[in-house]
């Protein structure tokens, strides 16, 4: 009966309110990364505060995508005291995570936060993330709440500043 009102309790305070659902937390050696679906990680898109966010959509085994991610890590950097913040989504396999995420964000010291998409229905959140998505990566989404831009191309450091400078032009 306790068990029942508890339950109870939990489903009148959380009514309404979106529930943030890891799927599973990865820590080795200091280093954290936290995994979602589809509909935990969603929210990432949908900050609405004045932040300006570059959500960068990568995998380890990407070439073109580990060749711009310091130009993110320098732009993070660069950005910070405009209130620009990189997020770094990787699309590894989730068996991946920790035999090569963990040691590539520790070999390559990243500084911006990391996160895994393990949602194997790809074709369901694909078209979510932008209609124009094809899936291929490097992919990248950089907003505000003002605007949004979607980019199926890897970045030069010139190329990636000159969007997000459009973005905290607007």
């Amino acid at each position: 009966m306790r068990y029942l009102y508890s339950l109870l309790l939990f489903s009148i305070l959380t009514f309404g309110q979106s529930v943030d659902i890891i799927k599973e937390v990865y820590k080795i050696e200091g280093v954290k990364v936290e995994s979602y679906d589809y509909n935990g990680f969603e929210k990432f898109l949908k900050f609405n505060d004045e932040t300006t966010y570059i959500i960068n959509f990568w995998a380890t085994w990407c070439a073109p995508c580990i060749k711009e991610l310091p130009y993110f890590e320098e732009i993070g950097a660069k950005y910070k005291s405009k209130s620009v913040k990189v997020i770094l989504v990787s699309l590894d396999f989730p068996k991946q995570v920790e035999k090569s995420l963990i040691p590539f964000i520790k070999r390559k010291k990243l500084e911006s936060l990391v996160i895994h998409l393990d949602d194997p229905d790809s074709n369901s959140w694909i078209e979510k993330v932008d209609s124009n998505w094809s899936g291929a990566i490097p992919a990248t989404i950089i907003y505000n709440k003002n605007n949004s831009r979607f980019y199926e191309q890897s970045f030069t450091f010139e190329a990636l500043e000159i969007e997000l400078k459009k973005m905290l032009n607007q």
